[in-house]
């Protein structure tokens, strides 16, 4: 009898840091990803600082999930919205980044975010997900989407991000 249970996600163990860019302008934004993912490379200290994680990449597309907590709230009782904010800037300019060649980055021209449901630290765990919808050679566009558990949207947004060389 076989057992069909999917193997549990390999969590990234390092410390949150900085991949030195002369190592990360080798790899594909994907290779780049992956690695974040599989632990290759440290998380991000945002990510620490918000526990949140990288959980699937994919070409053009990254998901990330947190459990938003009352530390996070803001002073009239639910979380802040940049704590949205921060996660669909991560899942959608984490997209682009995975549709980038070697030697390429980017980085962030502009977003905009619609709130759609208040969080506070009862919503539980949240997931983040970015898509590219157009991989550009000069500037990148994407579109993000954050759910609590149950797939109830909580906000999305949309984002251009500039592509440069590294």
């Amino acid at each position: 009898m076989s057992d069909n249970t999917p193997a549990p996600k390999q969590r990234n163990t390092l410390p949150p840091g900085v991949t030195p860019l002369n190592e990360a302008k080798q790899l594909s934004g994907l290779q780049f990803m992956l690695g974040i993912m599989e632990g290759r490379y440290p998380p991000p200290p945002i990510a620490a600082a918000l526990k949140f994680e990288l959980v699937e990449v994919e070409l053009g597309r990254a998901l990330f999930e947190g459990v938003p907590e009352f530390a996070f709230y803001n002073p009239i009782g639910v979380v802040h919205g940049g704590y949205a904010a921060t996660l669909l800037d991560s899942c959608m300019g984490c997209a682009v980044h995975a549709s980038l060649p070697a030697g390429m980055a980017y980085t962030t021209l502009e977003f905009k975010i619609n709130f759609v449901r208040a969080i506070t630290d009862k919503t539980g765990r949240v997931r983040a997900e970015g898509r590219v919808i157009h991989p550009g050679n000069r500037a990148a566009t994407a579109e993000g989407h954050l759910y609590d558990a149950q797939g109830k949207l909580l906000a999305h947004g949309t984002t251009t991000c500039l592509v440069f060389p590294i």
